[in-house]
């Protein structure tokens, strides 16, 4: 097993979301198998729902035991529970509503109609993960994160130039100057996300083109957060071909 990072291109984002669909299901019945258990981290946007959707869609969904999975988020809008705009909301009516899973195996970010202020909501999640923690650990097993990337080369709501990719004492921040609005949001920080045993970064379209190049061309994690994400096992970049035009010929992968 190599950590190095790979990049898978597809036509375009339709055929990008069923293969990363079918990945998915494939590399979480496999760790079921192995594992007992999984540990997703979801992301939002157009390809983080369009991958769920694609789930959804595939004959292959129900193949997956999906009480044995928890779902949690890399970074979270700071608005009302069932708002739209939420990650959480955007996963519920995309996959989560149409499977059969406990409640208790979701864990959303608090909302903003909650009884939680912003950074009592951030020490919330950062408990949830710790009481879920492998045993010599603070944190869970990440299996599989799901990332999209911005044209900025954020992540999560880890932006460039701003304290947050910086963090390496807490699992959970605050964000309170998003320059994406809104500007309130909660997220996971760098070193969770490089907890994962895999990372798969799902982008597409030509203005992700330049982030991408630059993140695996070794731009600072300061310059582009995006460079400074790498999972434990495998870090893949999936792409469609818009995307893929500053990548090197020679990171590009024929298969996976």
């Amino acid at each position: 097993m190599t950590n190095e990072r790979r990049v898978l291109v597809h036509p375009d984002k339709q055929a990008l979301a069923g293969s990363v669909a079918a990945r998915f299901i494939t590399k979480t019945l496999d760790i079921l198998d192995d594992l007992g258990s999984a540990n997703i981290v979801l992301t939002g946007g157009s390809m983080g729902s369009g991958v769920l959707a694609a789930v959804n869609e595939s004959s292959a969904r129900d193949t997956l035991d999906w009480s044995r999975i928890h779902f949690w988020w890399g970074d979270e809008r700071w608005l009302p529970a069932g708002d739209p705009e939420r990650n959480d909301q955007q996963a519920f009516d995309a996959l989560l509503s149409h499977i059969d899973i406990p409640a208790e195996n979701i864990h959303r970010f608090p909302a903003s109609d909650g009884a939680l202020d912003l950074d009592a909501a951030a020490d919330s999640y950062a408990a949830e993960l710790a009481a879920h923690a492998d045993e010599g650990s603070e944190l869970p097993r990440l299996d599989i994160t799901f990332l999209g990337v911005g044209p900025d080369g954020h992540v999560a709501s880890l932006f460039p130039h701003r304290s947050g990719i910086q963090v390496n004492d807490r699992s959970v921040i605050a964000v309170r100057n998003s320059p994406k609005p809104p500007a309130e949001r909660l997220s996971l920080t760098r070193p969770v996300l490089n907890h994962s045993d895999r990372v798969w970064m799902v982008l597409a379209g030509s203005d992700k083109a330049s982030a991408l190049g630059l993140a695996l061309a070794g731009a600072s994690r300061d310059e582009v957060p995006a460079g400074g994400i790498k999972g434990r096992k495998r870090t893949v970049f999936f792409i469609d071909r818009d995307a893929a035009a500053e990548v090197p010929e020679s990171l590009i992968a024929p298969s996976y």
